[in-house]
């Protein structure tokens, strides 16, 4: 099983959280009853729909973790699944997601907000550092 199918069963298992076709026609997505939160788009590489709100609250942690890609202007993140603790760091990710979601003013970003999907090409870790 990888990492990205181990992630996506779990939250699969959260009530909040309903799977369906990703609205950017690549993989499986996970939506609220508003909007689409998580795309997962291949075994490694996941799309997570936060706000620009909690994106600007925790930017300097998500800049600072080698899983999560950031792409200038945009309401999504990339997290790129190398490891059990991505995973984890995915699972918390989505919390903060559906929290900022629920409490985010309806129109205060389109929902049609385009994910990162081919806008972000992921290196892994060990080819990053030059390993």
């Amino acid at each position: 099983m990888t990492l990205a199918q181990r992630a996506l069963e779990r939250l699969q298992a959260w009530p909040d959280l309903m799977a369906g076709p990703a609205s950017c026609g690549t993989g499986r997505a996970l939506r609220s009853a508003r909007d689409e939160i998580v795309h997962f788009h291949s075994t490694r590489d996941v799309d997570l729909h936060l706000t620009h709100r909690a994106i600007q609250r925790i930017h300097d942690d998500l800049a600072g973790s080698s899983a999560i890609h950031l792409v200038p202007g945009s309401c999504w993140v990339t997290v790129h699944l190398d490891c059990g603790a991505d995973v984890d760091l995915l699972l918390g990710l989505v919390s903060i997601a559906l929290k900022s979601h629920q409490s985010r003013p309806v129109l205060d970003e389109p929902l049609s907000a385009r994910c990162n999907f081919h806008r972000v090409t992921v290196l892994p870790r060990d080819v990053a550092a030059g390993g």
